[in-house]
């Protein structure tokens, strides 16, 4: 494995592997030595329909003949068309775009405190996350981060979150005070360790809000987009968030986040409350468009739970016996191999057989395949990992 060029002049902000990825086609990636791997990253839950889906492609390309980018002073065409497929297809009523899963996050803290205080009126500003969450990387996203890790060297942080435990709703009735306004959770903690939310907990949550008037806010920024099993992953647990947030899976690859709300936080986001330069553009929302029309054409949302069945199967069965194992759990195609001892050597290992995986956490190897990931593939994976795993 030849060695990338490194010529200093970027931030060293990420570890990276040495390898240097120029192509892709479905599940398989290319070096620029021409290894082949085989892909279970899907650039961190981004690439759901595989790498340069076909109709997606036609779609920029088209896009690109017409016009590139203009700003959200005119009406966008596909970002309407968009806008309404998302809420014809989910309990949501609007949305808002803009780039990434941190920025729909900090829409969505924006939101719920506007609705509060300039809705509502009551002056309400505080946020319950949860210990081992993961929202994003900006100032008041990081700080809604349930892991100090995220958060060191950027003291002071935002006021206005607390911590609950996950699955724990004794926790969450004790931290709420007269200032909370919302709750937010993911339902699978993906990068906490593929820890999926208790449905009775999930049941008392959504209770709870209504309850005490506080809004339900769901980061789906990792789960969303067919990857559960469900085009959201909300939809398993029977409840109707007041916010969702989106992003990764969204557009195959072509940056774009959304917040998505119920009709009553409409005048949270009045005009000039909240903007977006390129927040849901014409080659963005030409890439999302297709990339929904595809998942529900073609029923992906179906297939992640066949294949995330048989996925967790074929890993349960092959490595039960395997001393190193702790446990295999997931939700659809979002995965997670815990290990008893930590797993930052094996996926160098499983990536030098050609396997691409990430961690969540120290002893957690987590799995995120195309949702068109197919039997035969995962039996590749599953060979690849039992190879590696029975030489520990």
């Amino acid at each position: 494995m030849a060695e990338p060029i490194d010529n200093g002049v970027l931030f060293p902000a990420y570890t990276k592997y040495p390898v240097s990825l120029i192509k892709g086609n479905g599940s398989r990636l290319w070096d620029d030595q021409g290894k082949e791997y085989l892909d279970f990253m899907s650039g961190i839950a981004v690439c759901n329909l595989g790498h340069v889906p076909l109709k997606i492609k036609r779609r920029i390309q088209e896009q690109l003949e017409q016009v590139w980018h203009v700003s959200n002073l005119f009406h966008i065409p596909n970002q309407q068309k968009l806008a309404q497929m998302l809420t014809a297809h989910s309990c949501a009523d609007l949305v808002f775009f803009c780039n990434s899963g941190a920025e729909a996050n900090e829409a969505a803290i924006k939101c719920a405190r506007r609705y509060h205080q300039r809705v509502l009126g009551n002056g309400r500003y505080e946020i319950i996350t949860f210990e081992k969450s993961f929202h994003g990387r900006t100032m008041a996203t990081l700080t809604a981060t349930g892991q100090d890790k995220v958060k060191d060297g950027f003291f002071p942080l935002p006021e206005g979150f607390a911590y609950a435990r996950y699955n724990d709703i004794q926790s969450v009735e004790d931290r709420i005070t007269e200032r909370t306004a919302a709750i937010m959770l993911e339902l699978v903690q993906g990068e906490g360790g593929v820890y999926a939310a208790d449905p009775e907990f999930v049941t008392r949550l959504s209770v709870l809000c209504k309850e005490r008037g506080l809004l339900l806010m769901i980061d789906e920024v990792q789960t969303g987009m067919g990857r559960t099993g469900k085009l959201f992953a909300y939809e398993h647990y029977g409840i109707e968030p007041d916010i969702i947030t989106l992003a990764k899976g969204l557009a195959s690859g072509f940056p774009i986040g959304a917040m998505m709300g119920k009709k009553k936080l409409r005048d949270a986001f009045s005009p000039g409350s909240h903007a977006s330069t390129f927040g849901g553009a014409p080659l963005a929302a030409a890439a999302g468009l297709a990339t929904l029309e595809t998942i529900l054409e073609e029923r992906l949302c179906e297939r992640a739970e066949q294949m995330g069945a048989y996925a967790l199967q074929r890993l349960q069965e092959q490595l039960q016996s395997y001393s190193i194992v702790q446990s295999v759990r997931g939700l659809g195609l979002l995965i997670g191999l815990e290990c008893r001892e930590p797993i930052a050597p094996v996926i160098q290992e499983l990536l030098l057989h050609g396997l691409l995986v990430l961690a969540a956490g120290t002893h957690v190897i987590r799995f995120m395949p195309s949702l068109y990931i197919t039997k035969e593939e995962i039996d590749q994976a599953v060979d690849i990992v039992s190879t590696v795993l029975e030489r520990r």
